[in-house]
């Protein structure tokens, strides 16, 4: 119960960093630089932020920094992550699935795709840091 508990607030960590960067990226970035820098750059900010959450959420929700629990917490937080995103971020911009991957720029979309496994890997990859002697 703890993993799942642990995937939540990690989830919704990002997903709230993630919301207001794109309300700002959408705004300001991308009109002055274009979708595609505007998501390049939001890109590490993103990384850094899903960082500090699988740290701070590992450490005070008590996750264990056993692999298979961490490894768990990740693809529970990527599996919510990808659920909001094709659901809710979708419908209010009207898009489908196929849509939204077809419209993607090759470069950001794929730095994109690079993000999400990064964000699912991150707290195994901290709690194997932390269990280094």
């Amino acid at each position: 119960m703890r993993v799942l508990a642990a995937a939540f607030v990690y989830f919704a960590l990002v997903f709230a960093v993630g919301f207001a960067l794109g309300v700002a990226r959408v705004a300001w970035l991308a009109p002055a630089l274009g979708d595609r820098w505007a998501e390049l750059l939001e890109l590490p900010v993103m990384v850094a932020a899903s960082a500090l959450a699988a740290r701070a959420t590992c450490g005070r929700l008590g996750v264990p920094s056993d692999p298979g629990r961490r490894l768990s917490m990740g693809a529970l937080a990527l599996a919510m992550l990808l659920a909001v995103e094709f659901t809710v971020v979708l419908g209010l911009r009207d898009q489908t699935v196929a849509e939204n991957l077809a419209g993607r720029d090759p470069v950001s979309g794929v730095a994109y795709a690079l993000a999400l496994l990064a964000f699912a890997l991150l707290p195994w990859w901290l709690g194997r840091r932390e269990a280094r002697p």
